[in-house]
């Protein structure tokens, strides 16, 4: 019911409107699915920063695998010379997907350094080393037992 004026007459009900917007000037529309945009792209930024991680160090330890490997087989011909026990520590090397970096002799243990090239994300080149030693056994004396 309304008065002359058009206006509504004390006591009577207002009627009940569901507004998204009420009491809000509506510049938030739609804020949610930025928020999940923005959610998502951390997410997979986060992804691809673990799996960066994750195959450098995969790729140390195939350097670690190698350079163990090809210090351990160089060892068995450094009888031979330094030639021959770093053609042969360089073998097993390049067969565990490694460059030789460096080998030495140092009396009867062979050193080598191995590199391996990793590629973490696209574009990104890195490099993994490791270093190994072996040789006969020390003839040293045992700790005494306490």
């Amino acid at each position: 019911m309304a008065d002359e004026c058009g206006g509504r007459v004390r006591g009577e009900a207002v009627p009940f409107h569901r507004d998204r917007n009420f009491g809000t000037d509506g510049r938030d529309r739609g804020s949610a699915s930025l928020w999940v945009l923005a959610v998502g792209l951390v997410l997979v930024a986060a992804g691809a920063a673990g799996a960066a991680v994750g195959s450098a160090r995969v790729a140390r330890h195939e350097a670690r695998v190698a350079a163990d490997l090809g210090a351990l087989a160089g060892a068995m011909r450094v009888i031979e010379g330094e030639p021959a026990a770093c053609a042969r520590a360089a073998e097993l090397v390049v067969a565990n997907h490694g460059r030789l970096a460096s080998c030495r002799v140092d009396g009867l243990d062979l050193v080598v350094r191995v590199e391996v090239t990793v590629h973490p994300l696209r574009g990104a080149v890195r490099t993994a080393s490791a270093a190994a030693r072996a040789g006969p056994r020390s003839q040293s004396p045992p700790a005494p037992a306490r």
